[in-house]
């Protein structure tokens, strides 16, 4: 049975933006004239995380994974000869979400355009940041006042932006299984709304408009039958939370609203080809339900696993979108599994395992409190190692990985696959910012007003706007609101955090860190764990320590956001065996040899030192003639033997056979 006329496409995007505003700007006209009808932004980790290009943390970062946006001036360029009256802009923003947006929407003005009509969306779903990306940097507690504080002036001011994208997509990747997704996300979700609501900053009568603006960014696996089921289940409790927890009786102020970007992290080195299959199939599990159809999708490019897309990938990737829309005929017919007994019985057991796990964060006092307790990153740290293990023993088969390896040579791959950063952007921009500060007029006042507003219970939004006008930079606005809220260091996981029966070959592990902890003389092989610069991927790094902690390795892990001298200090007081460095924002060469450098100023020598992360070849091979025993990267998924080359290099440096 075809409809009268067809469902009108999704919103296509591609998550884009590197090294600087002016090249960023560039690509997202090439992307619009190909046919994308939305903008992704990407930001870089200095800005994510509310350091300007200069800043010390900030070093190797600059451009690396997104846009480098510093001020004002910045924004202007990223936006240059785009209509903000007609976009509809995604921001990848979390933190420092009200600080991109003020930027924004002067940037609107600017162009004469009504802020009333802007349309997008800022992320500025702080909750998934502790428990994933690790881009927070205030503690929870006023981390949700500004997310609260950015809802209520949209609602005023800017009402057809969605003011919050809850993410359910990094808690995938964490780890979650999709009833821990669909509960965590949702916990979040009551968190906002409870937090908008007991704020009084929007009358009760326009509260239902507070709900209409929540949208969802989800994440969707190679499994898209059971993806399709966990849609169909958000949108039943959505509608059932929205409708007996806050009154909202229009069904459409109640609909799921949603995005989606396919599972990033699932796409392989090995046998990149196969990742074009995967992000295809991924896309099919947010589009073949229409009653639970995603309105915004952005692929991921085919290579991400290799390093940064280039153009040409982004391409390929927004082809395959418009190949579904409008060269299928999915868009033509009412929904594909109204009455199926076999997916309303998938959807029912979704529903049932979410709402129990619901009742049981809520029970802790909500997700925050569930958040500060450890309890939801131990949930999703288990739940990863659980994952990892049935891959490494070959009980989920990942083709050209753990099953099916042959393979001829990829064309597709060798020189020029991924784009490259020139070292330069970040001069530029350390030298653009500098410019910046020297042009600009006294920006005391606007910080003074920003610092009041932030120790009372003002909203933000208006004293960062006035930031954002004198000429105030990212990491100044970021640096007042550090020093009125705090930062916050979320707890890691690991503690309680196990997997049972990981691979066979685990004992033989555990039996040789004994016997090299014994030759040694010292009661227990001693490892640190360390993340340098301001990557927040935790997953690899947390698995690595995992599964070392039960090998008997005794861990050193402090999380995440490290300079190299905090490392190097950690290192030389904890007297380790071996310095295990995790980088996957591309900053790998810079970060590693600061490193390198103070452990060789303390006369360390001698001490090993392991990589990993997402290098390319050429870059590991830098990084081994620098000094480095091993280079890891995501085609060495059995973490076991992974360990096991651990105490290898032990071994080595110690001269043992």
């Amino acid at each position: 049975m075809r409809l009268p006329e067809r469902d009108r496409p999704w919103v296509m995007r591609t998550y884009a933006g590197h090294s600087s505003a002016a090249a960023s700007n560039a690509l997202f006209r090439r992307n619009l004239a190909k046919g994308q009808t939305g903008l992704s932004v990407a930001f870089d980790l200095p800005t994510q995380t509310g350091y300007d290009p200069d800043a010390e943390l900030a070093n190797g970062e600059v451009g690396r994974v997104g846009v480098p946006v510093a001020h004002l001036g910045d924004m202007r360029t990223l936006f240059d000869g785009i209509d903000l009256g007609r976009a509809n802009t995604s921001m990848t923003i979390n933190a420092t979400a009200m600080w991109l947006l003020a930027l924004y929407v002067t940037c609107a003005r600017e162009q004469g355009v009504p802020i009333e009509t802007l349309a997008g969306t800022t992320q500025n779903d702080i909750v998934k940041e502790y428990l994933s990306r690790g881009t927070h940097i205030f503690p929870p507690g006023p981390s949700l006042r500004l997310t609260t504080d950015t809802i209520a002036w949209t609602v005023a001011n800017c009402p057809k932006w969605n003011p919050v994208n809850i993410c359910s997509y990094h808690l995938q990747e964490a780890g979650a299984t999709p009833v821990q997704e669909v509960a965590f996300a949702l916990a979040t979700a009551i968190a906002v709304l409870d937090a908008v609501r007991d704020s009084g900053q929007v009358p009760s009568e326009r509260f239902p408009d507070v709900v209409a603006r929540i949208s969802f960014f989800v994440n969707a696996s190679v499994r898209f039958v059971e993806e399709t089921a966990k849609m169909r289940a958000f949108t039943a409790m959505w509608d059932g939370i929205t409708r007996e927890r806050y009154g909202v009786e229009s069904a459409g102020a109640r609909r799921f609203r949603y995005g989606v970007q396919v599972n990033s992290l699932g796409l392989t080195e090995a046998q990149p080809e196969n990742n074009v299959q995967r992000i295809v199939l991924e896309m099919l599990g947010v589009t073949l339900s229409r009653s639970a159809r995603a309105r915004a999708v952005q692929l991921p490019a085919w290579n991400e696993a290799l390093g940064l897309p280039r153009p040409w990938d982004q391409q390929w990737s927004l082809r395959m979108q418009q190949v579904l829309a409008f060269e299928s005929d999915l868009l033509e017919y009412p929904d594909l599994f109204e009455g199926s007994h076999v997916m309303t019985a998938l959807v029912d057991e979704i529903v049932t395992g979410a709402t129990a796990e619901l009742d049981r964060v809520l029970e802790l006092g909500g997700v925050v409190a569930a958040v500060e307790s450890g309890y939801l990153k131990s949930a999703l740290v288990t739940s990863l190692a659980e994952r990892r293990s049935r891959m490494e023993r070959g009980d989920d088969v990942v083709v050209g990985v753990n099953r099916f390896t042959e393979t001829e040579a990829s064309p597709l791959t060798g020189a020029g696959a991924i784009e490259q950063i020139d070292p330069a952007v970040e001069a530029a921009a350390v030298s653009s910012v500098a410019s910046w500060r020297a042009s600009r007029g006294d920006v005391s006042d606007a910080l003074d007003r920003l610092r009041e507003a932030a120790a009372g219970s003002a909203n933000l939004m208006e004293a960062t706007l006035a930031c954002v006008d004198a000429g105030v930079t990212t990491g100044e606005w970021a640096s007042v609101l550090r020093s009125v809220f705090g930062e916050y260091r979320a707890p890691t996981g690991l503690s309680g955090s196990t997997v049972s029966s990981p691979s066979g070959n685990l004992d033989k592990v555990r039996e040789r860190v004994r016997s090299t902890a014994a030759e040694l003389g010292s009661g227990r092989l001693r490892m640190l764990v360390g993340k340098p610069g301001l990557d927040g991927h935790s997953n690899g790094a947390e698995q690595i320590a995992v599964r070392a902690r039960d090998a008997g390795f005794e861990v050193v892990y402090q999380g995440i956001r490290l300079t190299p001298a905090q490392i190097v200090a950690a290192a030389v007081e904890e007297d380790v065996d071996l310095v295990g460095l995790s980088v996957l924002s591309g900053s790998h060469l810079a970060a590693v040899a600061s490193v390198l450098q103070g452990l060789r100023a303390e006369g360390l020598t001698e001490l090993p030192v392991v990589v990993g992360g997402i290098i390319p070849p050429d870059d590991a091979e830098v990084l081994r003639s620098s000094g480095v025993a091993r280079v890891f990267t995501p085609k060495d998924f059995a973490i076991t033997d992974v360990v096991n080359e651990l105490v290898t290099v032990v071994r080595e440096a110690h001269h043992l056979p």
